[in-house]
């Protein structure tokens, strides 16, 4: 079934999804025209090609990231350095728990590829799970790892025949996007499918 995404702040970059392809790209008016049959998701904001991560080791293995259930003993905000260390070597059980999160949480951030190389498998899992891209890392890094880093990394536009991988953040323009960062993401799409949507 043909899907066509489309944001309110970028009409000119609708997408019309085709399984995990994208079948074209363009204004919505015209996709819309063409195709009266595909099913509409409509966004605020605006929709682009996602983002890069380039901090996949550090956020998926070096990184705890709590269970909400365990706020009471580690917060809720993820728990790096020797702490995460310690849980780490305490308990090897919680890297998948806590690499599957931080997957959640990327998607959440409008992510669809990372880089660096991981090298556990359950962080390996968690990001083949979900179908991320994997990249090589930018040779300049934008400061420390976070969810949201900044300079933000976009990837290169979107195309017909491309992999439906995008995401939609709820800002007026890119430009607005870069000053608000990535927790304005409310949906991302991989391989075709809805992975992350905001409540």
């Amino acid at each position: 079934m043909l899907t066509l995404h489309a944001a309110e702040a970028s009409p000119e970059t609708a997408v019309l999804v085709d399984g995990a392809r994208l079948a074209a790209v363009g204004p919505y008016e015209e996709l819309a025209d063409a195709h009266p049959g595909a099913r509409l998701r409509r966004w605020p904001g605006i929709l682009t090609p996602g983002l890069l991560n380039p901090y996949g080791p550090e956020l998926l293995e070096l990184t705890y990231h709590p269970d909400p259930r365990e706020a009471d003993a580690f917060g809720t905000a993820p728990v790096t350095g020797e702490r995460a260390r310690e849980l780490f070597r305490a308990d090897p059980a919680r890297l998948g728990a806590s690499a599957r999160r931080g997957v959640q949480r990327l998607l959440a951030h409008g992510t669809v590829a990372l880089a660096g190389e991981l090298r556990t498998r359950a962080a390996q899992d968690a990001v083949r799970r979900v179908g991320l891209a994997l990249a090589g890392r930018p040779d300049r890094l934008p400061g420390p790892p976070a969810l949201s880093p900044a300079p933000l990394v976009l990837l290169p536009a979107l195309a017909a025949g491309g992999p439906a991988r995008f995401a939609v953040f709820d800002v007026p323009d890119r430009a607005a996007l870069v000053r608000a960062g990535a927790a304005t993401c409310v949906a991302t799409v991989i391989g075709g499918r809805l992975v992350h949507r905001a409540r």
